[in-house]
């Protein structure tokens, strides 16, 4: 049984799946990280992991309430409600944000990851050679992923599923970031812009008692895809964290090695000083998504050449984001020891 929450300790999951769901729509960055971090991550697997036969027998059976305990659904629908309001908040100011001030951001993210990966290393233990090997796995594989060249985009129904699976790793798998995964199958803007908007407009649309949407093709398209998506995205959940609970169970340690590897790696993703490589339609003209954004199909990585305001600025922005995540531990510890 899991334990009763405070009306603090509730708005506080709120939050905490207000930032996963924010950290999940940035491209290299991880909500998984946002969970590991803020301490609920081994909870979250483990919620998850309830989304079994057993739960699903209870719930057929009309026996809601015993299935709401034995999944812990008041966690896992906070948290769930947080992502969502994300999506219509918090993501849209950091779309806005990475339009006007992409490096600061980036910069930010970084230092974020850097000290995510100090927050989770720190009470790891002992290192012996089997864990620098599973560490250095880590590093290997998430740098690996930072340079694979994308895919084009595919709006078919079976592949559509097959991202929702994928790019809902990032939410279960610490330095995977789904959205960037997402990058390399072609289907971001499709999927996390485009479909998202689409909702957000047919939502509006009702609010408003107008129903002129369904007849558009597009629109319908998008929501379809959207739906698709979420399903997919669902069996991901459920599938991913059953395989994460027998790891953890059985070789948490091992598991933690590669995880801190893999974030260590995925820095390669966020790293603040790139190029965009944009995309081009076959007369050569650039190509944007619905906001009227350049679809971005990669970028090109390099050191700033000069120690401008900019420059200076960047790292100021990289020692902020170590900041922040180090004073969730300063406050972590503060809470646990009220009077020391």
């Amino acid at each position: 049984m899991y334990e009763e929450r405070s009306f603090g300790d509730k708005v506080w999951l709120v939050l905490k799946g207000l930032a996963m769901g924010a950290a999940n729509k940035v491209p290299g960055v991880s909500g998984g990280v946002v969970a590991f971090v803020a301490g609920f991550y081994e909870e979250f697997i483990y919620s998850l992991q309830k989304i079994n036969r057993k739960a699903f027998a209870l719930l057929f059976d009309g026996r809601f309430k015993s299935f709401f305990q034995y999944v812990n659904g008041r966690f896992l629908g906070l948290l769930t409600l947080g992502m969502i309001i994300s999506y219509f908040s918090v993501s849209k100011l950091l779309d806005y944000l990475l339009i006007h001030y992409e490096l600061y951001v980036w910069s930010a993210f970084f230092g974020m990851i850097i000290g995510s990966i100090y927050f989770i290393a720190k009470d790891f233990g002992d290192w012996n050679r089997k864990y620098l090997a599973y560490l250095i796995c880590g590093i290997i594989a998430g740098v690996s992923i930072s340079f694979l060249e994308p895919a084009k985009e595919n709006s078919n129904l079976f592949f559509v599923f097959f991202c929702g699976i994928i790019g809902v790793s990032g939410m279960t798998l610490p330095g995977l970031s789904g959205s960037f995964i997402l990058i390399l199958l072609g289907n971001y803007v499709l999927l996390l812009v485009d479909s998202v908007n689409a909702l957000y407009n047919t939502v509006a649309d009702l609010f408003r008692f107008d129903l002129s949407f369904v007849d558009d093709t597009g629109r319908i398209e998008l929501l379809k895809v959207l739906v698709v998506f979420a399903l997919g995205s669902l069996a991901g959940l459920v599938s991913l964290s059953h395989l994460l609970a027998y790891v953890l169970k059985r070789f948490k340690k091992a598991t933690y090695a590669v995880i801190i590897g893999f974030i260590a790696g995925s820095l390669g993703v966020v790293w603040p000083w790139k190029k965009k490589l944009v995309e081009y339609d076959a007369m050569g003209n650039i190509r944007y998504d619905a906001n009227g954004r350049e679809i971005i199909s990669g970028y090109d990585r390099f050191l700033p050449s000069e120690f401008s305001l900019e420059t200076i600025l960047a790292i100021l922005f990289i020692i902020v984001g170590i900041l922040i995540v180090l004073s969730l531990d300063w406050y972590q510890k503060a809470r646990n020891h009220p009077h020391g």
